[in-house]
């Protein structure tokens, strides 16, 4: 099935176009992804680099798609399904909208369960991103194992058996990219305060970030075991550890995520007003 996929885009925007070029000739052909967005240009491009079809609003050509992806801001969505209504029938609908519930999405949709709700977060626009994943009792093993196989186009993917489950994954990978370049960012002062060139801080946040990122993903051992490694008693990384803690910087990063979370929870309660 995967390699005749026929899928629809609604919303052409960065993320959708870093799924489309992760499928594009991959999982199917360009000629089989057809995209819908009113802005002209977007589409032209689609069209030039990938081979996609494309129009500026919904269409029948929906009708003949397996999955439909959801990529529009979270404020529009519910007038976009109410307009794409006529053209369901037994197609997935794959959300990669924030804050927008699957529950609800059925309700405006008069009880279709054939969704899948997904956080990708931006490190997907290169490749490397990670999605969570929650699928709703009408999508069946095979919607599940290709709405995975069109997030793993740009990432890893984690499943969840809970759509509540959602909102932490927002705080800890959605929103997560945010504090990683917030610390870069600290890195970066903190270099060109004790006398570096503001490109030498810039070369040496980012680079400690790369490599240690990959160190913690190459390893078979704890974090927090890398972490006590390079953490010498009485020595400079323990300086500096000791006056993070004292200044209380891993609990103020765990209250930020909970706080992320709960927006997430909040933003869905809001969206999902009728």
């Amino acid at each position: 099935m995967q390699n005749e996929l026929k899928i629809g885009f609604i919303g052409g925007g960065n993320m959708a176009t870093a799924l489309i070029g992760g499928l594009a000739g991959k999982l199917t052909a360009g000629a089989n992804i057809h995209v819908v967005d009113p802005y002209a240009p977007a589409l032209e491009k689609l069209q030039a680099q990938f081979g996609v079809s494309t129009s500026q609003a919904i269409d029948a050509a929906l009708a003949d798609t397996d999955i439909i992806v959801l990529s529009v801001k979270p404020q529009q969505m519910k007038e976009v399904v109410l307009q794409l209504q006529p053209h369901l029938s037994s197609q997935l609908l794959l959300s990669i909208a924030a804050g927008i519930r699957a529950v609800d999405l059925s309700r405006w949709l008069g009880g279709y369960d054939a969704i899948v709700r997904t956080m990708p977060n931006t490190p997907a626009l290169i490749g490397k991103g990670i999605t969570g994943m929650v699928a709703s009792a009408g999508v069946s093993a095979q919607q599940r194992d290709a709405a995975d196989a069109i997030m793993r186009a740009v990432g890893a993917t984690v499943w969840l058996d809970d759509e509540a489950l959602i909102d932490p994954v927002t705080a800890v990978s959605g929103s997560g990219p945010a504090y990683v370049f917030y610390f870069i960012e600290a890195m970066q002062q903190a270099a060109q305060e004790m006398g570096l060139s503001a490109e030498q801080g810039t070369q040496l946040a980012i680079a400690t970030f790369v490599g240690a990122s990959q160190l913690a993903a190459q390893s078979t051992e704890p974090v927090s075991l890398l972490r006590e490694r390079v953490t010498s008693k009485g020595g400079t990384t323990y300086a500096a550890l000791t006056s993070m803690d004292a200044s209380g910087v891993k609990q103020a990063i765990v209250a930020a995520l909970k706080a992320a979370a709960a927006r997430g929870k909040e933003l869905g309660e809001e969206f999902g007003r009728d």
